[in-house]
């Protein structure tokens, strides 16, 4: 008697794979190899594009700070640097929303950092 090979199992396993493959064109969604493939990749790319997700929103983050930075007369690297001094602890998250939302509310943080660049100044020389 023959010795069978999976049976249901294989089927259930490639019902999953297709349910993943569903969505493709072509041989992509129909042929099993190119299924495996497919899936294979798909997830690769959804595994680099989740850290690339957060690069991109850190971008957005520096780039709304900066610009609000720019219109109160400091760049963006000597605010971040005044921040430190200040010791106030903002994510560029929190900056950006702030920035937007609370005008006045970043005009005291950007005072304080300009205060703390100042106080370090003077107690350089």
């Amino acid at each position: 008697m023959p010795r069978a090979a999976k049976g249901a199992a294989r089927r259930q396993s490639k019902v999953r794979w297709f349910k993943k493959a569903k969505g493709n064109r072509g041989a992509r969604r129909t042929q099993w190899g190119r299924i495996k493939e497919t899936v294979y990749r798909a997830g690769v790319y959804a595994y680099e594009h989740r850290r690339l997700v957060k690069r991109d929103y850190r971008k957005l983050w520096i780039l709304r700070v900066s610009a609000a930075c720019k219109m109160r007369g400091i760049n963006y690297s000597r605010f971040i640097h005044g921040l430190k001094l200040a010791n106030i602890i903002i994510n560029r998250k929190m900056l950006s929303e702030i920035a937007i939302a609370d005008p006045q509310g970043f005009d005291l943080i950007v005072e304080q950092a300009k205060a703390a660049i100042e106080a370090d100044a003077k107690q350089a020389a």
